[in-house]
C-alpha cells in the first residue's frame, strides 16, 4: 500500500465491494405486488414465504378490486408496482393503455408447461396463472329436461326462474355474446339483434346479481333455479342447494383467465420475472389447486377426482372452452351497459 493515500485506499475498497456485489434482485429489495387480497394466508404459505427464501427479498402488497388498482397504476404512469394480478378483461385495458411491458419468455421457462390457452392469451404480455369458466348452473331437482345449450335460457318453462350476472360484472357481457348467437348474429357486428334477444329473455329473468353472495342467496331461497355463473361460485351454490348442477352445454363453456403482468414502471423487472416463473411452477400450482385456491394452468398438476371437481381442469375440458375478444368487448361495453340498463333498469 506504500504510496497510496488513505482516501485512495478507501476508494479502491468501495470499488472492490461493488465488483463482487450480487445482482440487485438477490439483495434485500422489495417486490411490490398488486392483487385482490383474498386467500391471503394460503398465498403467504404457498407463494410468498417460499419465494422470499429463494430471492432474499421482501414482498409488500397493494390490494383492491381490478378497476381501482388499474386506475391507480394509470395515475402513477405505470409506476409503484412490480407485478399486477388482473382478470383478462382488465389486463386487456392495461395493455391498450400502454401500462405493461412485454415479458422476456426466456426468463419464464415454466410457461412451456402451461396449457396453450394460458401461455400468451393477450400476446407477448402476461400469462394466465389460473383459468375458470362461465356456464349455466341449474337445479336438477326442479328443471326438467336438463339444460344442454345456451339457448335453453330462453325456454318457456323457465319463466321467472333465471338469474343473470349484472352487465358490469366479469360474466355479465357474456350474456350479450350468447344472446347474439341465439339470434344468429355476432353481438359485436349486430348489437341490435343481440339486445332483441336479451329483451326476449327478460321474462325468464327473476333478477340480476352483482356479487357471489347475492347469487347464492337467490339460489338458497329458491327465488332462482337457473344461473349464468362463474365456476368458482358452484361450491357455494351446492352448499346451499345440493342439487345445483353444472350444465354440460353442447356449445361448450366460456373461458375466464386471471393474468399476471409487469408494469412499465417496475423497479425490479428481473425479480418480477422470477416471481412470475415461480407461481407458474408445478409445486405452486399443485398446492394452490389442492387447497381450493385457484385452478391450475400447469399441465404437470395432477388432482384427485375430489380435488378436480372444483375446477376447470384437464386437457379435454380446457380444449372445449370458448375465448372472448376483450379488445372488442371493452370497446363495446359502454354501449352495452346503456342498452342493458334500458331493459333491466339501473
Amino acid at each position: 500500500m506504500k504510496g497510496l493515500t488513505l482516501s485512495r485506499v478507501a476508494r479502491l475498497a468501495v470499488l472492490a465491494a461493488i465488483a463482487v456485489a450480487p445482482p440487485a434482485y438477490a439483495q434485500a429489495t422489495t417486490l411490490t405486488i398488486s392483487w385482490w387480497g383474498y386467500n391471503g394466508e394460503k398465498m403467504k404459505a404457498n407463494i410468498i414465504e417460499p419465494f422470499k427464501k429463494i430471492c432474499g427479498c421482501d414482498v409488500v402488497f397493494e390490494t383492491g378490486n381490478n378497476a381501482d388498482r388499474l386506475n391507480k397504476l394509470k395515475l402513477r404512469g405505470g409506476k409503484g408496482v412490480d407485478v399486477i394480478y388482473l382478470t383478462d378483461s382488465y389486463s386487456q385495458i392495461g395493455i391498450q393503455q400502454g401500462l405493461f411491458q412485454e415479458l422476456d419468455r426466456a426468463k419464464l421457462p415454466n410457461i412451456a408447461d402451461l396449457y396453450d390457452l394460458a401461455k400468451a392469451p393477450q400476446g407477448n404480455y402476461g400469462p394466465a396463472y389460473t383459468i375458470g369458466r362461465v356456464g349455466i348452473v341449474y337445479d336438477k331437482a326442479k328443471v326438467n329436461p336438463p339444460i344442454t345449450s345456451w339457448s335453453d335460457l330462453w325456454r318457456d318453462d323457465l319463466k321467472s326462474a333465471v338469474t343473470l350476472p349484472g352487465i358490469t360484472t366479469t360474466a355479465g357481457p357474456l350474456t350479450v355474446l350468447e344472446a347474439g348467437k341465439h339470434a344468429g348474429a355476432d353481438a359485436f357486428e349486430d348489437t341490435d339483434k343481440a339486445f332483441e334477444a336479451i329483451t326476449a329473455l327478460k321474462p325468464n329473468v327473476v333478477k340480476n346479481y352483482n356479487t357471489g353472495s347475492e347469487l347464492v342467496n337467490l339460489i338458497s331461497t329458491g327465488e332462482a333455479k337457473v344461473a349464468l355463473a362463474q365456476d368458482f361460485t358452484l361450491a357455494s351454490m351446492q352448499a346451499a342447494v345440493p342439487t345445483m348442477t353444472w350444465a354440460s352445454l353442447k356449445e361448450g363453456d366460456m373461458a375466464t383467465l386471471n393474468t399476471v403482468n409487469i408494469p412499465k414502471g417496475s423497479e425490479n423487472v428481473e425479480l418480477a420475472h422470477q416471481f412470475i416463473n415461480f407461481i407458474l411452477s408445478k409445486d405452486v400450482q399443485q398446492a394452490e389447486a389442492a387447497q381450493g385456491v385457484d385452478a391450475p394452468v400447469s399441465t404437470k398438476v395432477v388432482l384427485t377426482p375430489e380435488q378436480a371437481k372444483l375446477w376447470t381442469y384437464g386437457a379435454d375440458m380446457i380444449a372445449k372452452l370458448g375465448r372472448i375478444d376483450y379488445a372488442k368487448l371493452n370497446a363495446a361495453q359502454s354501449d352495452w351497459i346503456d342498452r342493458w340498463n334500458e331493459i333491466f333498469g339501473m
